[in-house]
């Protein structure tokens, strides 16, 4: 993979582009020797159309040199994506074949999915207004986020996944390359675990606990794992829409059921009515407006943290972007996504909540369905999304390891007995790993969150944050920040401010998480492990 290897051509491009902002300084018109043709300079941008998109913040990294671009006095001005798409022209297994509408089924598939039912929890904690004016905000901030990431790949199209964009950012240093592959390597594995506990969940719920929970959750790892199968994200896609359809009718039923039945589960008409073993109060139910009274910081914090980590997914985006076949239509799936987002999270979290209220809510919602039929109808549409977005980041980690042992083989893209058996290995070590992962810790979710503040505060935020002062730098030179225009000091400020809303994640976020693993353990409410008692809801 040539990752151990000292890149000297990383350190000869900066030298060159020191030059460069040198000669930059001294002739400020920009009206030199190169006539200000971009195309005659070892920095020079990539040029999308006839738009120049930015300047390279660095060369090929070294790992992906294989592709043969060029070499390291032409690698910023070839056609990268082109060479990729003539390069894989013959091959049996073509990558670079994702049309917009594909990628964004595979990200409708990733965000409309099972945390949907979380956000009438987080409403009937934070209140309806914060609530939905947070789900607006946190939307607004991935999405400009994503766009920064998605300027990133056009201007470096070698680039596969997170792990290379981190190596990038961060001054082609090795280590960054290893640390932000074991945080990317980790989140996805939790992520699978969180599918086979909750289609296990699902099992129990619909079979009235007929079987082993264990014996459940080996059914998801194996269905989950024949179902990640397929070699590239244009054959996922087609899973993808059935996912993403079948979940907006799952959480459309819930709505609609929500207010159609009379009582919430647990409803109690008496308002001084206390359960003795859930503590819910009876009553009709009670929707505010506002955090109610005595709502503490790591109880809001959690509902604000939930929000944020269902519209977190950047670190799947660059692989999606690497197989596009047209790079430059990512936005159009990702405006589509995003729009639809909102209206579907605001939406559904407020109906269910309304006719839920504070006292009966559960996460998720299904729980709060008083109709056990409509309960079992409603969750039973989400079972193509409980499989299918473990799958897909199941195979963003195969394809991540597979890359990398196979890279420059004809094993990568051709069907060979070779390929096929360590690719279904790979995905069968990834599953096995998330069925123990979500066997074994009996604070899962609690986990899962803490994992969610360690690595969603730098996928999220902190790289796109420096990712955009990387690129002004290497389009304006030294002296780019004294160049700024209002908006431009602008943008630098809202961009700092992202990476400080990561730090606050990362700190904050990290805060409540372990206070809620504390809290968790305290109320006895930690589970055993490689038990066979039922987590129907």
């Amino acid at each position: 993979m040539a990752l151990g290897q000292k890149d000297e051509s990383y350190a000869a491009f900066q030298n060159q582009n020191n030059i460069k902002d040198k000669d930059n300084a001294l002739d400020p018109k920009g009206d030199s020797s190169n006539n200000g043709d971009l195309e005659s300079d070892n920095t020079k941008g990539r040029t999308v159309g006839d738009k120049t998109v930015g300047n390279r913040i660095a060369p090929v990294l070294p790992h992906l040199k294989g592709y043969d671009f060029g070499d390291d006095t032409s690698i910023a001005g070839s056609d990268i994506l082109g060479k990729q798409i003539e390069l894989e022209a013959d091959s049996a297994i073509q990558y670079r074949t994702c049309s917009w509408q594909k990628t964004a089924a595979l990200l409708f598939s990733e965000y409309i999915c099972l945390a949907i039912m979380s956000f009438p929890w987080s409403y009937h904690i934070l209140g309806l207004v914060p609530g939905l004016i947070l789900t607006v905000l946190v939307a607004a901030v991935v999405l400009y986020t994503s766009l920064v990431l998605w300027r990133f790949c056009l201007i470096h199209p070698e680039v596969r996944d997170v792990c290379d964009i981190g190596q990038m950012l961060f001054w082609g240093k090795t280590w960054v390359w290893y640390a932000t592959a074991v945080m990317f390597l980790l989140n996805n594995g939790f992520i699978q675990g969180l599918h086979v506990l909750v289609t296990a969940k699902y099992l129990n719920t619909i079979t009235n606990h007929s079987q082993c929970t264990i014996v459940f959750s080996v059914i998801a790892a194996v269905i989950s794992w024949f179902c990640s199968l397929p070699r590239t994200f244009s054959a996922l896609s087609r899973l993808a829409t059935v996912s993403a359809f079948f979940t907006f009718i799952s959480v459309l039923l819930a709505a609609i059921f929500a207010g159609i039945e009379a009582h919430p589960a647990g409803y109690n008409p008496d308002p001084n009515f206390v359960d003795p073993v859930t503590g819910i109060q009876g009553g009709e139910p009670i929707v505010t407006a506002t955090p109610v009274a005595g709502t503490t910081f790591v109880l809001g914090m959690s509902a604000f943290l939930n929000i944020s980590y269902t519209f977190i997914g950047q670190i799947t985006l660059p692989s999606f972007i690497a197989e596009m076949k047209n790079p430059r239509d990512f936005p159009k799936a990702l405006w589509v996504v995003t729009i639809a987002e909102v209206i579907v999270f605001g939406c559904v979290g407020a109906v269910i909540y309304a006719f839920t209220g504070n006292q009966y809510m559960t996460s998720p919602a299904f729980g709060s369905l008083g109709n056990d039929v409509y309960k079992k109808i409603s969750f039973s549409f989400m079972i193509p999304t409980l499989i299918f977005l473990g799958v897909l980041y199941a195979s963003v980690s195969a394809r991540f390891i597979f890359f990398r042992i196979f890279e420059g083989t004809r094993h990568k893209s051709n069907h060979t007995v070779l390929g096929w058996s360590v690719w279904g290995g790979i995905l069968a070590g990834t599953w096995l790993v998330a069925f123990i992962i979500a066997e074994v810790i009996p604070f899962f979710s609690d986990l899962l969150s803490l994992m969610s503040s360690l690595f969603d505060s730098f996928f999220g935020f902190i790289f796109w944050g420096v990712a955009y002062i990387r690129m002004k730098r290497a389009d304006g030179g030294v002296q780019w920040i004294r160049e700024q225009s209002l908006m431009g000091c602008l943008e630098l400020g809202l961009n700092v401010f992202i990476i400080m809303i990561g730090l606050f994640f990362l700190g904050a976020g990290t805060y409540t998480s372990v206070q809620s693993i504390i809290d968790s353990y305290a109320a006895g409410a930690v589970s055993s492990v490689f038990t066979c008692a039922s987590n129907g809801v």
